[in-house]
């Protein structure tokens, strides 16, 4: 339950339970100040530039706070890179549910067709494929593919070759 301002720890303090990892105050508060100083990969900027440049609107849609991902942004350098940044926390929703990947389409005012929806997680791309947006899986692991009855529509390793997907004709 969110209480006066403070954001929710359930979601870490369930994890460290599921992982049996003690998680004092202080490595629960050394955590968190983590999550705000995250670095991109070295793609990033200048896929994302590339993008921008070919007149393509960026959105960003995530299950982190909005707190995480505007000092994240801040501390990448990507202020202004993107048109819409979208915490599923504001409508307590999180992905893979419908009502997370329908913030996008309320935010950008576009159909589903017209979203191309790139996931670092094989999971968050069989959601958005679920929900009807063609999808992209940045697969930077190199992971197998996640066994969920849909595939995306494309794959690749890193966002250069989001670059690739979105300038090639079809």
């Amino acid at each position: 339950m969110r209480t006066s301002g403070k954001p929710r720890k359930t979601g870490l303090v369930f994890a460290a339970k599921l992982l049996q990892l003690e998680l004092t105050p202080e490595k629960r508060v050394r955590l968190m100040q983590a999550y705000l100083g995250l670095k991109t990969w070295p793609d990033v900027l200048s896929a994302l530039s590339a993008l921008k440049e070919a007149g393509i609107r960026l959105a960003f849609l995530s299950n982190m706070t909005a707190q995480i991902l505007e000092a994240g942004i801040t501390h990448a350098g990507l202020e202004g890179v993107f048109a819409h940044v979208l915490s599923t926390d504001q409508i307590r929703a999180y992905k893979p549910e419908p009502r997370a990947y329908q913030m996008a389409l309320d935010a950008l005012q576009l159909q589903r067709e017209e979203i191309l929806f790139a996931a670092f997680a094989g999971w968050d791309a069989a959601g958005a494929k679920w929900f009807g947006y063609p999808t992209f899986w940045v697969n930077r692991l190199n992971l197998p593919g996640e066994e969920l009855g849909v595939t995306p529509d494309a794959i690749g390793r890193d966002l250069t070759d989001v670059v690739r997907f979105v300038k090639t004709p079809r």
